[in-house]
């Protein structure tokens, strides 16, 4: 027997170990058993060299739960240690520029067991005790065993094991009572060690008899050995790339397709990457690839570590090149973990490609399923942009598709401006705006649908990239002013005849809601709606966009604001003036009158005081301009009250600007309600 101290430069190790108990103690036994796969394939390796003659076929790892005597026993057939290899390899910790360097990453336990390979002493997490019973595939080699109660102080001694390989029998503390629990180490074993390349056994299997569960006698192995990703894609059918995905999540939706990696330079990668159906909600699909090193689980959080768009993904990758035990913030600056991040960038989309021009009818039956995820990559990763603008779709209201150039072919002749802009219109709910994506179909137009999530942004992106083309939402405006060709003659409202004719509509414009009516008056024909609801793109996107740009919250906040675009050409609109002229002809003539004689006054008024300092003006000048200003003021004020208390005695006016809200989904409850009947009396 011998004892001696750990050859470690600080004594800060123990507690530092022992302090992300509070934080990442779980990852002891990933540790452990990752320690105990390695220590069975090196003697696998020297049995297919033919230096030991053991046989291997059997070789496991065995997880031993003993809640009466509170250890956890992980048990190998492996390599083994000599004494002097527990010296080597357990004692002596010793590098250079220890004490800066635990000191520096003392809040962070993975940084420290990753950087100096420490993955062993990670049991002291949650042990009060931990022995090492080892015995070396060397011919004539004696057991050893090694015990340490988590302090540099250690005991070995010769011991007795039949069979060569290594116990790790951890002495649970009270604090880690958890990990006695059955219940626990299957969770951790589950999250960890489910694809590790050696088989891991855990308990015995259980089955239902009699109404409870019962064990048998067979040993259950709680991980696959040779998952899909690391099988050749010729060995693998398109059930077994499926039974694959449901073994990873059990709850979730068939995936769309997937792609098989096998990368061996310049660096190595393994994996199968699934394409789910992405919902129009981002966030809740994220985090849902695993990452791996060696086929031992190292997190499923990649964001920082893939590219952002590349989180929306399903499924696993595997790279030895990716330090296994690393924080977070070590693997998103590691070289080799950017160098894999672009390469998938690109196999991802050199597989979107491939399935668009071998399968473009199974592409285009996906793509609603698929838009989001491709959307996403081309906002955020400006190299996946530029491959996927070849194989990027849009979809119009006919339920047909069209890449960017074959889309721009279409709609060049009709939907060019008077000023050589390409006019994409779109809508972002066909079924609400129906009567809108109408008109454009009347007109000859094409009409897109554009109504995900990430809609505005792409717009925006594409019409930063293409000054020529521009993007503009059915019901941003009437009909004719869609698209401006030409202009045609129409006719016109002076100032004064829209002051005149706005408080007619105004007055029974909604004022409820959050929303603000502006009223405006258009000709549109004859045959054009009476009314029109419309909504300036540039506000809507600017709300749109709150949500996604800090900064923008303000526009999210602003109430939304309507333009009323009143028909001066339509019959029931010119019916409604011609009753106003009826009912307020002579008042509005005298209003008017008075007006005229008060701005002429007050014209001569200013005349008199123009260029007079205040101290210069005559009193009663002074004195009679405001007197008229006054009386301006309250004339104009009553010429206005005549005018909304007409319209809103109007049924007629009533009735079509609530036609209007109708055709845009605007009209509801109570307002509603009071539209049906009034229909009913207005058609008796």
């Amino acid at each position: 027997m011998s004892s001696g101290k750990i050859g470690v430069t600080s004594d800060n190790l123990f507690p530092i170990i022992k302090k992300s108990l509070y934080s990442d103690h779980d990852i002891f036994l990933r540790e452990i058993v990752s320690n105990a796969v390695d220590a069975i394939q090196k003697l696998k390796v020297l049995s297919s060299k033919g230096e030991y003659p053991g046989d291997m076929s059997g070789a496991k790892v065995r997880v031993v739960l003993n809640k009466k005597k509170k250890t956890l026993t992980v048990s190998d057939d492996g390599i083994g240690m000599t004494g002097e290899e527990v010296e080597k390899y357990i004692n002596q910790i010793a590098f250079s520029g220890a004490n800066e360097f635990l000191e520096k990453y003392k809040d962070d336990v993975n940084a420290i067991i990753g950087h100096f390979g420490l993955g062993f002493y990670s049991s002291f997490m949650v042990s009060s005790k931990v022995e090492i019973i080892t015995r070396s595939w060397q011919e004539g080699a004696k057991a050893v065993k090694w015990s340490c109660e988590g302090n540099p102080e250690y005991i070995l001694e010769e011991t007795e094991r039949e069979t060569v390989g290594t116990d790790v029998i951890m002495h649970i503390n009270k604090e880690s009572a958890e990990f006695l629990e059955e219940q626990k180490i299957s969770e951790i074993l589950g999250k960890y060690c489910k694809f590790l390349p050696v088989p891991i056994l855990f308990g015995k299997k259980k089955e239902w008899k009699e109404g409870k569960e019962v064990e048998t006698e067979e040993d259950n192995q709680i991980n696959e050995t040779t998952p899909a990703w690391t099988r050749k894609p010729a060995d693998l059918t398109d059930e077994d790339y499926l039974a694959f995905y449901r073994k990873l999540y059990p709850m979730a939706d068939e995936p769309l397709f997937n792609i098989h990696l096998n990368v061996d330079y310049p660096f190595n990668l393994t994996g199968i990457l699934y394409f789910p159906r992405i919902k129009n909600n981002l966030e809740v699909q994220k985090n849902k690839i695993q990452l791996y090193s060696n086929q031992v689980f190292v997190t499923d959080s990649v964001e920082g570590i893939v590219p952002d768009f590349l989180t929306l993904l399903h499924g696993v990758l595997d790279s030895p090149d990716i330090p296994l035990n690393v924080s977070r913030s070590y693997l998103q600056s590691d070289s080799n973990v950017k160098k894999i991040s672009a390469h998938i960038t690109k196999k991802v989309a050199d597989r979107l490609q491939k399935i668009f021009k071998e399968k473009r009818d199974e592409f285009e039956k996906k793509w609603d399923n698929l838009k989001i995820f491709i959307e996403y990559g081309m906002l955020t990763e400006e190299k996946f942009n530029d491959r996927a603008e070849s194989f990027f779709l849009l979809k119009n209201t006919e339920g047909k598709y069209f890449t960017l150039d074959e889309y721009e072919k279409l709609i060049k002749e009709t939907q060019t401006d008077k000023d050589k802009n390409l006019i994409y219109l779109y809508t972002n709910h066909a079924e609400e705006q129906y009567t809108f994506v109408e008109a454009a179909r009347s007109k000859g137009y094409d009409v897109l649908v554009m109504d995900d999530i990430l809609s505005t942004p792409l717009i925006n992106k594409l019409e930063q990239k293409y000054n020529n083309k521009r993007f503009t939402r059915v019901d941003a405006d009437v009909i004719e002013h869609l698209i401006r060709k030409d202009d045609g003659e129409k006719k016109e409202l002076s100032w004064e005849e829209k002051q005149e004719l706005s408080p007619v509509f105004q007055a029974v414009a909604p004022e409820n809601g959050g929303v603000s009516f502006i009223v405006d008056f258009k000709d549109l024909g004859e045959e054009g709606a009476p009314m029109v609801v419309t909504r300036n793109e540039w506000m809507r996107r600017m709300k749109d966009m709150s949500q996604f740009q800090q900064g923008m919250s303000f526009y999210g906040d602003m109430p939304e604001s309507l333009n009323l675009v009143v028909n001066i050409s339509h019959p029931l609109v010119r019916k409604v003036l011609d009753e106003k002229d009826q009912a307020l002809g002579e008042t509005l003539n005298s209003l008017q009158e008075e007006l005229k004689n008060l701005k002429k006054e007050e014209g001569t008024l200013e005349k008199i005081t123009k260029g007079k300092k205040e101290e210069e003006m005559p009193v009663a000048d002074k004195e009679r301009l405001e007197e008229v200003r006054k009386s301006l003021s309250a004339k104009e004020e009553e010429k206005r009250n005549k005018l909304k208390e007409f319209g809103r005695e109007s049924k007629l006016a009533k009735q079509l600007v609530d036609l209007a809200l109708l055709a845009n989904g605007l009209l509801k409850g109570a307002d509603l309600d009071k539209f049906v009947k009034r229909s009913v009396e207005l058609i008796r």
